[in-house]
């Protein structure tokens, strides 16, 4: 037998950051996201040997060792070493090796939740495997927890949410890891018209996220206002963008996501730089109403809103620039499990 899985990645359209403690402990956090056909896909295949082998199959990485219940975190391949550590301590696996492969459709640190994703699609595999007792927020809630206390991994708790309920989201985050996930009901036309005229735009470049995520964490702590502020008003433009969506006012997208912009680079000061300003600008001269960067910021993939047919025109601006636009569409569904 072999067990497989997949989970969307997510475009972060308004809010992000709000999801991030402190702030989100302290203030509550609200963040609007959308599931692209885009996945992490992992598969589990029990070996006769009594051996252990990972290999993260788009990063030509791989890794054996002899059965033992606790893989080294080194620095290599650890999400997948870090999911069977924590699985292992809490439940009873078999007593015989397997085979743990992973591939992403998104490089890491590109922006659109790859690192969280891929943990829900490989707790995925094992709860297929080993028909663990756990539901939807239990999944996404232990994937944070690895990623956060177990491995020490910097950042918020939107990805996991995503990744394991698929569609479009509004999510509500509290004190003590409380998550709410609210799905929305968007009338079809409106989701076609949106992923007709949202452009995903590679700049061919990934960041450490966690850098500028601690810089935000550190504002936060030390009561920046000007930082604090600009993420009350991320939390309201995923409101505005949420109401919009819902009524089709798909004219105020552009103007709403130009202000999270505007609000987003105040968070931290490594978020946007010279490189992303330019592409920016080129976008909006050629029709772009509005745009941001997904994720925390520093590179990755950027959106950018072109109403009417100013799409094309906007994607010929792009390509100077040397990254690539992504084709997608939007997704109903979040993690999927099966065996064969």
């Amino acid at each position: 037998m072999i067990y497989r899985s997949k989970a969307p990645l997510r475009i972060g359209l308004a809010g992000g950051g709000t999801d991030v403690s402190p702030y989100s402990d302290q203030f509550g956090g609200a963040i609007l996201n959308a599931t692209v056909s885009l996945f992490a896909y992992a598969n589990i295949e029990p070996l006769q040997e009594k051996k252990i082998i990972v290999e993260a199959l788009d990063r030509n990485e791989h890794q054996e060792f002899e059965w033992t219940g606790n893989l080294p975190i080194n620095g290599e391949i650890d999400l997948l070493k870090g999911v069977f550590n924590r699985v292992f301590a809490d439940y009873n696996l078999p007593i015989s090796g397997f085979r743990l492969s992973t591939f992403v459709d998104a490089p890491a640190g590109s922006g659109l939740g790859t690192s969280s994703t891929l943990v829900v699609a490989i707790l995925g595999a094992f709860v297929e495997w080993l028909k663990l007792p756990l539901g939807d927020y239990d999944i996404a809630h232990y994937a944070y927890q690895i990623e956060r206390n177990d491995l020490k991994l910097t950042g918020g708790k939107q990805d996991q949410y995503a990744a394991m309920f698929g569609g479009v989201n509004f999510m509500e985050f509290y004190e003590d890891d409380k998550v709410i996930v609210n799905p929305l009901r968007i009338r079809p036309e409106y989701l076609h018209e949106l992923e007709n005229n949202l452009v995903l735009f590679f700049t061919s470049t990934s960041r450490e996220s966690a850098t500028i995520i601690d810089e935000q964490v550190k504002n936060v702590n030390n009561k920046n206002e000007k930082s604090i502020e600009a993420m009350h008003q991320l939390k309201e433009q995923a409101r505005m963008m949420k109401e919009a969506l819902l009524k089709g006012r798909l004219d105020e997208f552009g103007a709403i996501l130009d202000f999270g912009f505007l609000q987003k680079r105040r968070m931290a000061s490594k978020i946007s730089n010279s490189k992303i300003e330019e592409i920016y600008e080129a976008a909006k001269k050629a029709g772009a109403t509005g745009g941001k960067i997904s994720g925390a910021g520093g590179g990755g993939f950027m959106i950018f809103y072109c109403p009417g047919n100013t799409r094309y025109h906007v994607i010929s601006e792009l390509k100077k620039f040397g990254g690539e636009v992504k084709n997608y569409t939007f997704t109903k569904y979040g993690l999927s499990s099966w065996s064969v």
